[in-house]
């Protein structure tokens, strides 16, 4: 269910309305759709904290995050790897579209068991007495600049999940009689869900507004992206 990439090239160009707020180049577009792409990823997990938190009897924003959740398992990867030494797992080598790790877990006795996060801190001081030493059937791990850290460090397989990057959007195009024209072939579409196809179109159209320093474009993109907000929260 990807988002056309020339639909909303077209609307963002309509809106900006390029005779009287100046031209937004397709290199420009290209720069402002994949940031904006990123701003709504990132945006779904402050939502999923968000109606997270409300009362689980509340039906509208169980709605809420169910159709979140749905937004963001397009990107949802899981992987299964054996390639760890010593207890080190180099995921950053292995996973080159990772974008935000998800749950790790490993086997144990036939039983898959979470490997749980822990920082530094709280690392040592588990080391610091038998009892809260990790163990295989209650492992933990560090996320360090070489990678997850796995306690204790004998286990060999893991069972990770992550959210991955999406591909980089492009709206591509050939010259003729001096006019780009879209070129279907080469260009790229967006990844995210259907609906997201209005949020985009405002988004970029603020970012452009912001790039062209016209201050109404900027508002009419920041008015129409408030009104979408409000209206996809009700």
């Amino acid at each position: 269910m990807a988002v056309s990439v020339d639909t909303v090239y077209q609307r963002v160009l309509t809106l900006a309305n390029k005779e009287q707020r100046g031209y937004i180049t397709p290199q420009e577009f290209n720069l402002f759709a994949n940031q904006a792409q990123m701003e709504i990823l990132n945006q779904y997990s402050y939502d999923i904290n968000q109606f997270g938190r409300q009362h689980g009897n509340d039906t509208e924003y169980s709605d809420m995050l169910s159709v979140i959740q749905e937004k963001l398992s397009e990107f949802e990867v899981r992987i299964v790897d054996t390639g760890i030494n010593d207890g080190i797992y180099n995921y950053r080598n292995a996973i080159g579209d990772l974008y935000k790790l998800g749950s790790v877990h490993t086997t144990h006795n036939n039983q898959k068991i979470e490997i749980e996060e822990v920082n530094n801190n709280e690392w040592y001081t588990m080391q610091s007495a038998p009892l809260t030493r990790p163990t295989l059937s209650r492992p933990v791990y560090v996320n360090r600049q070489d990678g997850l850290n796995i306690y204790p460090d004998t286990i060999q397989d893991i069972d990770m999940s992550y959210i991955r990057r999406p591909a980089v959007v492009q709206w591509a195009y050939v010259i003729v009689n001096d006019k780009a024209l879209y070129n279907d072939n080469i260009s790229v579409d967006f990844e995210l869900h259907a609906s997201e196809e209005t949020e985009l179109v405002y988004k970029i159209l603020k970012l452009a507004g912001i790039n062209l320093k016209n201050s109404e474009v900027v508002q009419v993109a920041q008015t129409l992206e408030q009104s979408q907000i409000q209206q996809e929260k009700q």
